[in-house]
């Protein structure tokens, strides 16, 4: 018996490899088919099922293609209803993968669907649980994501309390629980950096599996939620109707464009420019309209949380041999719609005399001496980092939410940025430029930096206490 998980951190997921004489299974695969597909051809296995925990909703699946290309079938929970082929299972259902068993758990909370597989090996002996957004280590799914006018946040928590209760918690202690996401993901409130744990210690540490009412545990799931990501929802939706081939993605997408080119395209189309270069190389230098959104971060959630259109027409500009990988992770989360990318990068926008913008950048020392009470900062952390710390009389402005907050703010002004580190900033900066806004400054490091200097500050949390 062989168990792999493949975690992607830009979107904090995990999937699973699992074979045993001959056969694999993967559990909720990412878009792209390829890895899977080497790791079955390398070791002479046939995938003989796709199991999917739900219907997830902050990536795109690569089910249907996976399917397609290997024959096996694709798997889901009870109250699974799928615009493709795939078999919905009875809970308590067994799968059969050479020597071991996998057996359904239907433990719906997250999502009406949402279900566990219990892995028994082939010594008979439970070995473990790949939980999807049922059960997180440190956390569990959030229940406000298939809420529909007959089912609240409230209904779905409670359901996932007795989910917790007559399906996981019974398990033996002994029980490895590999979970769909980590530290980062926003389908939970405080994941941990670990990646899988037994349940036995999960029992211990987990705020969600302690010994609590259900009416407790509905108040403590359903608190200090942030609303969903605009494309949670159209991801979810794509993954039940079964998204297009990423094949044709990339052959739409690796196009090479001269500078001439990328105008025709962007003038046509109405094109967005991406610019996923480090956002402190991007400031020096960058076609004038791009935003800046760069592949050293969580570059695929933040393009679906700022980006509305799944549809949206875009242009990439990237590091050199970066445009595969740029493309493959906007097709993660949907956008296929990538019409290819400036070959040569800047440097060829430059030597065709084309105009080039900047966005100005000082480090915290230099913000120390500009700072006064009247400077017009942007701390666009989120609510939580906020609270633990911030720059005294500076109010919150989260980068999730800059198409609410920017209409507050005057053009003719001058707008320090900074969010944690530099990058979420350099993304606000270059949203902000391309919307008209002149007089802008980044500040490098953020406030991981600013917080060593004598600048007055706020920490909210210490107040409260």
């Amino acid at each position: 018996m062989k168990i792999e998980q493949i975690y992607t951190g830009c979107l904090a997921e995990a999937a699973y490899y699992i074979e045993s004489k001959g056969e694999a299974a993967i559990i909720d695969p990412l878009r792209e088919t390829a890895p899977y597909l080497r790791k079955a051809e390398g070791n002479g296995t046939k995938i003989k099922y796709i199991f999917e925990t739900h219907f997830h909703a902050d990536f795109v699946s690569g089910h249907v293609e996976l399917a397609g290309k290997t024959g096996a079938t694709i798997v889901y929970g009870p109250n699974a209803d799928c615009g493709f082929k795939c078999y919905s299972a009875k809970d308590g259902e067994e799968f059969k993968i050479g020597d071991i068993t996998i057996k359904v758990l239907h433990t719906p909370g997250h999502t009406p669907e949402s279900t566990t597989f219990l892995l028994i090996d082939e010594n008979k002996k439970q070995h473990c649980i790949f939980t999807g957004d049922t059960l997180f280590i440190g956390d569990v799914g959030r229940p406000d994501l298939a809420i529909k006018s007959d089912v609240t946040e409230r209904d779905l928590a409670g359901m996932l309390y007795d989910s917790l209760h007559n399906k996981i918690l019974p398990l033996p202690d002994d029980v490895i629980v590999y979970p769909a996401h980590g530290a980062g993901s926003a389908c939970g409130k405080s994941m941990s950096k670990e990646t899988f744990d037994t349940l036995g210690h999960q029992k211990k540490v987990n705020y969600a599996l302690q010994p609590i009412s259900k009416e407790e545990f509905i108040k403590e799931v359903t608190t200090g939620l942030l609303p969903p990501p605009q494309y949670f929802s159209k991801n979810a939706m794509l993954n039940k109707q079964g998204a297009g081939s990423l094949d044709k993605v990339y052959e739409n997408g690796l196009i090479k464009l001269s500078p001439d080119e990328l105008e025709t395209v962007v003038e046509s189309t109405h094109a967005m420019i991406i610019d996923t270069r480090d956002p402190l190389i991007f400031g020096a230098g960058f076609v004038p309209g791009s935003i800046n959104i760069g592949l050293n971060g969580q570059f695929a959630p933040w393009v679906g949380a700022l980006i509305t259109d799944l549809n949206q027409a875009i242009v990439v500009v990237c590091d050199e041999e970066k445009e595969e990988e740029t493309i493959r992770r906007l097709a993660r989360v949907g956008y296929d719609n990538t019409l290819g990318y400036l070959n040569g990068g800047v440097e060829a926008w430059k030597k065709a005399g084309k105009p080039v913008d900047s966005i100005a950048t000082i480090n915290a020392d230099e913000f120390k001496e500009k700072y006064n009470a009247k400077l017009n900062v942007l701390d666009v952390r989120k609510p939580s980092e906020y609270e633990g710390g911030h720059v005294a009389n500076v109010e919150n402005k989260p980068l999730d939410f800059i198409n609410d907050w920017t209409v507050e703010l005057s053009p003719k002004n001058t707008y320090y940025i900074h969010c944690a580190g530099g990058y979420r900033s350099m993304i606000t900066a270059s949203i902000l430029k391309a919307r008209g806004f002149e007089n802008l400054v980044n500040i490098a490091g953020g406030y991981s930096e600013i917080a060593k200097t004598d600048i007055p500050k706020s920490n909210l949390v210490t107040e409260i206490k």
